[in-house]
């Protein structure tokens, strides 16, 4: 069982996933496919960085802010082109658009949950799409990498 650890460790078990995902072009209709390929959930990256998120939950750095049910946390501001953000959330999030796209690392934490309609593992979305993340039939952790961290959040 993975330990709990500072911010700083948990940085670089972010870094190699980071650096994979650089190559995934978000606006391909693939892109979900090749971020799955470039750091696979089942390997030992991933599974390392999913076991320590995990984890992690009930540390006072990784998900420090709550609001609306959710509770979610900037883990990097800046790692090689991304920010992460990570959220736990088992109801709708904020409606937000993705000017640079978003590359989501989803893990269950309770039940079978689905993060818009989609299992475990990777989700991405394009440049300039918007959604309201949802979270239905348990509760997630989804580490968000934003490219260039950009977001916008939008009013409902």
């Amino acid at each position: 069982m993975t330990q709990t650890m500072t911010k700083e460790q948990f940085t670089d078990l972010l870094r190699p996933v980071a650096e994979a995902l650089r190559a995934v072009d978000v606006d391909a209709a693939d892109a979900s496919a090749q971020a799955e390929r470039a750091a696979p959930f089942a390997g030992a990256a991933v599974a390392a960085l999913r076991a320590a998120a995990v984890a992690n939950i009930a540390s006072e750095w990784l998900l420090p802010k709550a609001a609306n049910g959710i509770r979610f946390g900037r883990v990097a501001k800046e790692l090689l082109g991304f920010s992460v953000d990570a959220v736990l959330m088992d109801v709708p999030g904020p409606r937000h658009r993705h000017p640079n796209g978003e590359l989501d690392l989803c893990m269950a934490t309770k039940g079978e949950p689905r993060f818009d309609g989609k299992p475990t593992g990777w989700v991405v979305y394009g440049k300039g799409s918007v959604h309201v993340p949802t979270v239905r039939g348990g509760e997630m952790l989804i580490l968000y990498f934003l490219p260039a961290g950009a977001i916008e959040f939008l009013a409902d």
